[in-house]
């Protein structure tokens, strides 16, 4: 963390195992913060360039929320952000056109009129019910990620991911909590988790994704509270587990496993994904910290 992590991470490390203040995390994350009330400077690393994204502002909403500050006059300023790039049926597209003219993953190519995309919309719009914020332009977003996560029926594991961001955190939760048991019976049909780490052969990886980019249990369940810690069964959270903690590295980090397609962003994403790894394991009792 203190050889490569960027001081937002560092900062966030710290707050999370060395009773850092919240005060500081904010501070790194302004630097971030772009006149529109968006974020940019790739805050997300696979998006590179100074302009506001909406993957950039739901990393910014991820880092206000862990330290409990998402609220107030920063999270109304992002709404209007939101408002101001969402598309004709009130979501989020995964990269807004003014992304053109600076680099940024080839997974995530840019278009002049990108559609509505549940894998952005849904983290943000669940976290914004996580935090009681109620802005104008969560209504139609929250119907947009109903509709997308009710109609789900050939998916890959980052939206389910995002489903599961939604699920969480909605106010109806017997509606939630239907969706929920709908939408793990289509991850293990589909066998987008890898429920035996031992065999992994047995599990494909999704198209576009990395070689050996699979995911498993604890990527979908991130702590025992979530909707989907019960598509599984106790032995395969146990070695979902047990695989997450034998992944760190000897130089105390975890790997990152999607595509590698720059030096840079794949330094800078692998604290992030380290500091995502621990506070998983610490929520499920793997250790205190």
């Amino acid at each position: 963390m203190w050889l490569t992590a960027r001081v937002l991470e560092q900062r966030l490390f710290a707050y999370h195992f060395l009773r850092g203040a919240p005060d500081a995390v904010e501070a790194a994350l302004d630097a971030y913060r772009n006149p529109d009330g968006g974020y940019g400077h790739a805050l997300e690393p696979d998006l590179r360039g100074p302009v506001s994204q909406p993957l950039h502002t739901a990393h910014a909403l991820r880092v206000l929320d862990a330290v409990g500050r998402c609220g107030g006059q920063r999270v109304e300023r992002v709404c209007r952000y939101l408002t101001s790039v969402s598309t004709a049926d009130g979501a989020l597209p995964a990269v807004h056109p003014s992304q053109r003219g600076y680099p940024a993953a080839p997974f995530v190519p840019v278009v002049d009129d990108p559609p509505s995309d549940l894998l952005t919309t849904a983290p943000v719009v669940g976290l914004l019910h996580r935090n009681e914020v109620w802005h104008a332009w969560l209504f139609r977003a929250t119907d947009f990620c109903w509709q997308a996560v009710e109609n789900l029926e050939k998916s890959h594991p980052y939206e389910v991911q995002a489903a599961v961001a939604f699920l969480d955190c909605v106010p109806d939760r017997p509606r939630a909590q239907a969706a929920a048991d709908r939408l793990g019976r289509l991850v293990r049909e589909q066998r987008l988790a890898a429920l035996d780490p031992d065999r992994l052969d047995a599990y494909p990886v999704a198209p576009g994704y990395a070689p050996g980019e699979h995911h498993f249990p604890h990527d979908f369940a991130r702590s025992p509270a979530s909707l989907a810690r019960a598509w599984f069964t106790d032995e395969e959270m146990v070695r979902s587990l047990d695989h997450l903690a034998a992944e760190q590295r000897a130089d105390g980090g975890w790997p990152v496993r999607r595509r590698h397609w720059a030096p840079v962003p794949a330094l800078e994403a692998r604290p992030m994904v380290t500091i995502e790894a621990l506070c998983t394991l610490r929520a499920y009792g793997r250790f205190v910290g």
